[in-house]
């Protein structure tokens, strides 16, 4: 049922009572009724169940989140997508080397945005993130230098310089010129809404580290920021996420330009959850 229908009945059902609002008086628990058999149509047939029970829980996830149930009329909705017990996607494998020693944030976004059918370069993705101006330095035993969500912070292509990364909010930003109004940031999310969008045949860009699983404290050190304090490791690393099944997680490494490899998924997650469940995609179109 089209959402213009249902409003129509909402309309009319108003009129009326106010046009028969002596006679509705008697009548009202009738039409009452019927407006209530119309919405169960209405949400029945958006949610494209078959199974009842299936229904409630669909009807429950979609009333959580008032930003998916408002996007869904705008065709943009996950909640009603079904997490697969296994997916892979094929998307683009890109290398980072030998060009972006530090660049493996913006290699993934290109890979992500070329999954999504928009031909972005790595080079030219490198050029356009944004920098974080921040020089580093220590003084008093403290190192001072710029937060990566503020921008780049250091040198991406050499290791004779300082440096580190990108976080997700520049990387939104940028993704967003190339996709306007279709990306998705899922930072802060549960790693079950990272499968919805690979169930969908959506790969996810995510901060990671290079071991691929929780770090212990001594691989951390603390930064200070204009944006204040952060804990930071260089280990600090980007891929694109293109599947999972039961035991693995399966992305694309620009470490490598490896397709589909693989870690351990409880492993992966804790690791994604410690680096700050920092994640995007982007929306079908």
């Amino acid at each position: 049922m089209e959402l213009k229908i249902y409003i129509a009945a909402i309309v009319l059902f108003l009129l009326l009572i106010v046009i028969f609002r002596k006679t509705m008086i008697k009548t009202a628990p009738t039409f009452f009724v019927i407006f209530i058999l119309i919405s169960a149509a209405f949400v029945y047939d958006n949610l494209a169940v078959s199974q009842p029970a299936s229904a409630v829980n669909q009807i429950k996830s979609w009333l959580s989140s008032p930003a998916k149930k408002a996007s869904s009329f705008l065709g943009h909705s996950t909640a009603v997508i079904k997490i697969k017990e296994e997916a892979l996607i094929d998307a683009p494998a890109v290398n980072q080397f030998p060009e972006l020693p530090r660049g493996c944030e913006v290699t993934s976004l290109s890979m992500l945005l070329q999954d999504a059918g928009i031909p972005a370069d790595k080079m030219t993705l490198a050029k356009e993130i944004k920098k974080n101006p921040e020089p580093y330095r220590i003084e008093n035993g403290k190192i001072y230098f710029g937060h990566p969500n503020d921008g780049f912070a250091g040198d991406m292509y050499s290791f004779d310089n300082p440096g580190l990364g990108v976080y997700h909010k520049p990387v939104k930003e940028l993704a967003e010129k190339y996709m306007p109004g279709l990306i998705d940031d899922l930072t802060g999310s549960d790693f079950k809404e990272l499968k919805i969008h690979l169930s969908d045949g959506r790969p996810v860009w995510v901060i990671i580290n290079t071991a691929y699983k929780q770090l212990s404290d001594d691989f951390f050190q603390t930064w200070h920021t204009p944006s204040g304090k952060i804990q930071i490791t260089y280990k600090e690393h980007s891929v694109l996420i293109t599947g999972y099944d039961r035991e693995y997680v399966y992305f694309n490494d620009p470490l490598t330009g490896e397709k589909n490899k693989k870690a351990p998924i409880k492993d992966f997650e804790k690791a994604w959850v410690q680096m700050g469940r920092q994640a995007i995609t982007y929306l079908p179109h």
